[in-house]
């Protein structure tokens, strides 16, 4: 599939230097067929000794012989890049582009790039930099299946792969795309509890790794809904409900989704900034 193909990754941050290693560590590409780009020389000199494909501060030479651009960059700066390979004039004819910029849409990236050429957009979470994150893409209209192939590639090169119409992605982003932070908060709040009633810290943050961990394989393999694997846990005048009750007393549940609702109203805004 990406034999002979060339691929550019347009800010090599962590989703652009994890979706490289993905695609490397997969054998999908070898290092000849991989080129990456970021703003400043410091970004470049630091990624250079690191990595074993070029990477440019100005890809201008680059643009007219790759097949696959992936656009990592934050959304402010995604409007310029695509200028840039429109204005080039030399993309390549049925050449892909890739952008995973929260918030910016498929038709807002058309106004810079023209109709004909094909857009994938996509969003993947940190966790692919352990080959263990969850991406959703949406294809544009008229995208073909041989791209649609190549994007479900370079995304299962780094864990699971949904592909959604684009009214789900601005949502996706705020469940998904933040939700490894909403985790992380949660982690660290209860390995402080854990040291307050006594524990030492590496000893409550491997518990609560573990048990999030563990956690989430169940819910996959069990097939039941959250609440009944919580029921299950939960005996009657345990300790399990009363930390429950507690934690409903702080309203939890409506916390964690208003939370979604408003990354979700800001993720839609992202693309007009």
């Amino acid at each position: 599939m990406f034999e002979n193909k060339r691929i550019g990754v347009i800010g090599a941050g962590v989703m652009g230097k994890a979706l490289i290693n993905g695609l490397l560590h997969s054998g999908h590409v070898q290092f000849t067929q991989v080129w990456a780009s970021v703003k400043s020389e410091s970004s470049q000199k630091k990624l250079s000794e690191a990595a074993d494909y070029p990477v440019y501060t100005d890809f201008s030479d680059e643009i007219g012989k790759t097949d696959i651009f992936l656009v990592c960059t934050k959304p402010r700066y995604v409007a310029g890049v695509l200028d840039l390979l429109k204005d080039s004039g030399k993309l390549k004819p049925g050449c892909l582009i890739v952008s995973i910029a929260a918030g910016v849409t498929i038709s807002r990236m058309k106004e810079h790039l023209g109709p004909s050429v094909a857009l994938i957009r996509a969003m993947p979470n940190t966790p692919c930099k352990i080959n263990e994150g969850i991406t959703v893409y949406s294809p544009a209209a008229g995208v073909s299946t041989e791209h649609k192939a190549i994007a479900q590639s370079i995304f299962s090169s780094v864990g699971q792969v949904i592909e959604l119409d684009e009214v789900h992605l601005d949502a996706v982003t705020a469940v998904s795309g933040s939700g490894p932070a909403y985790i992380f908060l949660i982690m660290e709040s209860l390995a402080d509890g854990g040291v307050r009633v006594g524990l030492p810290r590496d000893v409550a943050l491997q518990l609560v790794s573990q048990t999030v961990l563990g956690s989430a394989k169940m819910l996959q393999l069990a097939g039941k809904h959250p609440a009944a694997l919580k029921d299950e846990v939960t005996t009657p005048a345990g300790s399990t409900i009363a930390a429950l009750l507690t934690m409903e007393d702080g309203k939890i549940r409506s916390v964690l989704a208003r939370a979604v609702e408003e990354a979700t109203r800001t993720a839609r805004g992202l693309g007009n900034a």
